[in-house]
Parts: C-alpha cells; sequence; structure tokens
C-alpha cells in the first residue's frame, strides 16, 4: 500500500531502511561452535562500530563471516574478501607469507600480557602423568593450521623426545572443543587445546586432565592488504581504545596491545621446526 506525507501534497514517500556509509566484513574461522564464535564476538563489534561511527562521522557496520576452517578463513583474508580479522598467530604468519601487505591491528592484552598457555591434557583416570607416557599413545591434534592445535603442540612433543613416528596413531580434528570432547570420550589417550577451552570444558564436568602447558602468543587482529588505508588507521586506533568491560570479557581478554611482526617470530620459528615431530 502506497504512503504518502502529510504536509507534502502528493509527494509519494519510499520507505527504504538506511544503509550504513561503511561496511565492513569481519572474518574468523570455527576454532570452537559457530554459535558459540558469534556470542562471544558481536559484542565487540558492536562497540567497534559505534567507536568507528564517531571517529570518521558516518555510520559503520560491521557483518561477521565465520569460515568453517582456518584454510578457508585465511585464504578470505589473503584474497581481500574480508576486511579485517582475528587469526591465531600461525595462521597470520602463514597469510603474511601469502600477502605481505596485510596489517597487523593490535594484539589482544592477557592480563597486560602478550603471551597466553596451551595444555596437552589427558583423560582425568588416565595414568599418563608427563609427556614422556606419550610414547606408544594416541593424540589428538586441533586444525592443521592451528598454532596450539598443531605447531606448538608438536614442537613441544619433539623437545620431549615424543615424534610421530613414537605416537600409536595421531589426527587433526579441527577445533579445540572436538580435541578436549575426543580426549575426555577416550576416542584418544591425549590431545592439545587452548587452556580457555580445556577449563571450559572441565567446568562443565568432562573428565580431564592437564599433564603440560606451553606458552603461546596471544592473536593478532589483521587487516586486509586491499582495505582503505583510512579504515585501516581507525580500525586500529579503535582496537587500541577499547575498554568496555562486557566486551572484553566476552573475548577474556582485557584490551589491545600495539603488535609488531617481531612478535610472533617465536611461532615462526616453532613452524620452522615441524620437521623435528615428523622425523
Amino acid at each position: 500500500m502506497k504512503k504518502y506525507c502529510l504536509g507534502l501534497l502528493l509527494t509519494f514517500c519510499v520507505q527504504q531502511p538506511a544503509l550504513a556509509d561503511v561496511e565492513l566484513v569481519f572474518g574468523i574461522y570455527t576454532s570452537d561452535k559457530a554459535t558459540a564464535m558469534v556470542k562471544q564476538f558481536r559484542p565487540m563489534l558492536n562497540v567497534i562500530e559505534s567507536k568507528m561511527t564517531v571517529k570518521l562521522g558516518e555510520p559503520v557496520q560491521i557483518r561477521m563471516q565465520i569460515s568453517k576452517n582456518y584454510q578457508e578463513g585465511l585464504n578470505d583474508l589473503v584474497d581481500g574478501k574480508i576486511d579485517f580479522a582475528r587469526f591465531g598467530p600461525a595462521s597470520y604468519i602463514l597469510a603474511k607469507e601469502a600477502a605481505p601487505k596485510i596489517t597487523l591491528l593490535a594484539m589482544e592484552s592477557n592480563h597486560g600480557s602478550k603471551t597466553f598457555n596451551g595444555v596437552i591434557c589427558v583423560h582425568s583416570d588416565s595414568i599418563i602423568e608427563s609427556v614422556s607416557d606419550l610414547k606408544g599413545k594416541s593424540f589428538a591434534f586441533g586444525d592443521q593450521n592451528s598454532t596450539i592445535g598443531r605447531y606448538l603442540s608438536q614442537a613441544y612433543l619433539a623437545q620431549h623426545s615424543i615424534t610421530s613416528k613414537q605416537l600409536e596413531h595421531y589426527s587433526y580434528l579441527g577445533r579445540h572443543d572436538k580435541v578436549g570432547t575426543a580426549v575426555a570420550t577416550e576416542q584418544f589417550d591425549a590431545g592439545a587445546l587452548k587452556e580457555n577451552t580445556f577449563k571450559k570444558l572441565v567446568k562443565k564436568g568432562a573428565p580431564l586432565k592437564a599433564i603440560a602447558y606451553f606458552e603461546n602468543v596471544t592473536k593478532p587482529w589483521i587487516a586486509s592488504a586491499t582495505l582503505n588505508e583510512k579504515i585501516t588507521t581507525s580500525l586500529k586506533e579503535t582496537l587500541l581504545s577499547i575498554t568496555d568491560p562486557d566486551a572484553l570479557k566476552a573475548i577474556k581478554k582485557d584490551g589491545f596491545l600495539l603488535a609488531t611482526d617481531s612478535d610472533y617470530q617465536k611461532i615462526r620459528m616453532a613452524m620452522a621446526n615441524t620437521q623435528f615431530f615428523n622425523e
């Protein structure tokens, strides 16, 4: 039915939803269930939209795109299908190799630190007490591009004289929560996952215990090489200024820190040394 504006004789008013002047796509891959990822990151994206709208003087709208795996998410950033992303350190390094002009916006702060932990866990009833007991056992890794779920955990195993040949078998399960669940249900003797997911599963009653911890670097937020420089600068300034307690609590961090490529050199070295696990 046609609608007319009162006071404007015979003038037809076409009612359409207002469109954002700046539309951005934020990319993330499923390190946990997709529904959990939306719940975790939508509050932060809402804050970024609000702050950037004020900063740029024009409406900003951010759509979230969740990739089904790490490689798809990485390809989307490299190909410019998404404007900015939150990656694990290993995915950042791989993306940087493929697209050297991508920009580090910031890295997450973990109580003021640039590091957090990965965990190697076993079933709570397991007789396995240390990494050295894993010889002849089965092991669950995460995604093949995962920093904790593959590169750092394999480096840690190799440093403790456990190589792929000494395991009975191993598999890549993709998500951190799948690794924890597989170990809790005794499909695998041990597995590697991020500490936050480990703690969340244990809190829900999963029968898991940690036998080792290893240090990782906090996650970087990255802009595509194709993103407008003005928007990239605004995004960086916005992230570094965020103090909203609810948004930060949702991602389990307390803010953002300046990031440089050298912050991820430790991860780059671990990735280069993967061959020691495969010997």
